[in-house]
């Protein structure tokens, strides 16, 4: 256990380096800034050469946070699942939490709907059936029930099926917790695995800034600002269905059901939505919300279990309110009329579909998922992919969000909330803390997990 954990880590960092620090939430200003800008100064030159720089830069640091999903994903399942074992009525916390995804998740989805419904996103775009396209990938139902089982174990990690890398981890998981002191060689090897994954994913979380230029600056190169004109209505649409949920729905769950502070919550939660705006990837950004999910007060056994399900299962900006508004925009440009049956369809799809999206950036799969089971033309999925980058950010926020929310109100409701350690959460800055050693330098290591029953020394972090 640390003996500074009062102490704010930021003056040794000064002291190290000898100059001044610059907070990381500027640097993500400064690269949203500067991405729009040298975008804009693409697409007016024509500087091919800036262009290429712009999407260059977008593109590595997607494919750096895609690089350590598969492995990432599989050992943090694989541990969770064995770390249940430290905790008491683990089967009720699992079957609840569960619970509790599915019904924030019906809950986005109204409000999805009803948005769409009030305003009508495809009305007026100026966009037409032949200004879409087939994506390569489409999800279907019977893709989605077969594909979950994989037909070897190497295919899911080269071809990043995350649905099936899931599956595998979680009969390992099992497995081990059936073997008990016989599996401990190997999972002393998961948790080393995850704490350097963790270690290297925390490299590439220190470039977001630059990646978000790419990534800014990429898209308004390529498609510029008429784009937003023409999708104007369906933006707002998700933008304001995703703060409804983010500021609304969870903020009211947490002073009713579990009974804590909205505000004290989000002060602990920002470093992880802030990180999930951009980078757009809940597994990327998984292991910061374990560590603000950790700090709200929620059992690291517990945590480590409901975090990583809930990145890979729990989408509420994803898989609930973007679907629902995707399939009414589509069906408006295609001119089909929606009954009230293809909307208990879209509820049905989104509360039971989720895990479609797996947690990476974009929710195409999701998408097609939905407008196939709707006998929607899968066409529509080409008009919304020139606007995806921009929605996704707000998606994945709301998202993330969500998936600090339920286990903060599972435990509160279990009674096993550190509420002492939820009341004192603060807000991090992300360079604060660097991977999994972080947890200690910013002094929350080691802290007494209320109603855990395990001694916090004895879990691997």
């Amino acid at each position: 256990m640390s003996s500074n954990t009062s102490t704010d880590p930021s003056p040794r960092i000064r002291r190290r380096t000898g100059l001044p620090r610059v907070p990381f939430w500027a640097q993500i200003l400064l690269g949203l800034v500067l991405g729009v800008l040298l975008g804009w100064v693409a697409r007016s030159t024509g500087a091919a050469w800036l262009g290429t720089t712009l999407d260059r830069i977008g593109e590595t640091f997607v494919q750096l946070l895609k690089l350590a999903v598969g492995p990432l994903v599989f050992f943090a399942i694989t541990v969770s699942i064995t770390n249940l074992r430290n905790v008491s009525n683990a089967a009720r916390l699992a079957t609840r939490t569960l619970l509790w995804f599915m019904a924030t998740s019906l809950i986005a989805v109204a409000i999805g709907l009803g948005i769409g419904l009030l305003t009508d996103p495809g009305a007026g775009t100026g966009l037409s059936p032949k200004d879409g396209g087939r994506p390569e990938d489409a999800g279907s139902w019977l893709d989605f029930l077969t594909g979950i089982i994989p037909t070897d174990v190497v295919t899911p990690f080269t071809e990043l099926n995350v649905l099936q890398i899931v599956f595998l981890a979680a009969v390992a998981g099992v497995a081990a917790l059936k073997l008990g002191e016989k599996a401990a060689p190997l999972l002393s090897f998961a948790e080393a695995a995850l704490a350097l994954l963790q270690k290297a994913l925390w490299w590439v979380i220190r470039l977001a800034p630059l990646g978000t230029l790419g990534l800014i600056g990429r898209a308004i190169n390529e498609y510029g600002w008429n784009l937003l004109g023409q999708y104007a209505t369906f933006t707002v649409d998700v933008y304001v269905g995703c703060l409804l949920v983010l500021f609304g729905v969870y903020p009211l769950l947490l002073a009713t059901v579990a009974r804590v502070s909205p505000l004290r919550f989000f002060r602990g939660a920002w470093p992880a939505i802030q990180l999930a705006f951009v980078s757009r990837s809940s597994v990327g950004t998984m292991p910061v919300t374990q560590k603000v999910t950790e700090r709200l007060g929620v059992p690291r056994e517990y945590a480590s279990f409901a975090v990583p399900f809930g990145a890979t299962t729990k989408m509420d900006g994803c898989a609930a309110i973007y679907p629902a508004l995707a399939a009414i925009f589509v069906a408006e440009i295609f001119g089909v009329s929606l009954g009230i049956g293809d909307y208990l369809l879209i509820a049905f799809v989104s509360v039971v579909g989720s895990a479609a999206t797996a947690g990476l950036t974009g929710a195409t799969v999701m998408t097609t998922l939905t407008l196939s089971t709707l006998g929607l033309p899968l066409e529509g999925v080409g008009l919304l992919l020139a606007i995806d980058p921009i929605l996704d950010m707000m998606r994945t926020a709301t998202n993330v969000a969500g998936q600090a929310v339920v286990p903060v109100l599972v435990a509160a409701r279990e009674k096993i909330l550190d509420l002492d350690a939820f009341h004192s959460a603060r807000s991090f800055d992300l360079d604060e803390v660097d991977g999994a050693e972080g947890v200690d330098e910013a002094g929350t290591a080691g802290r007494p997990r209320g109603g855990s029953g395990a001694d916090p020394a004895a879990v691997p972090a």
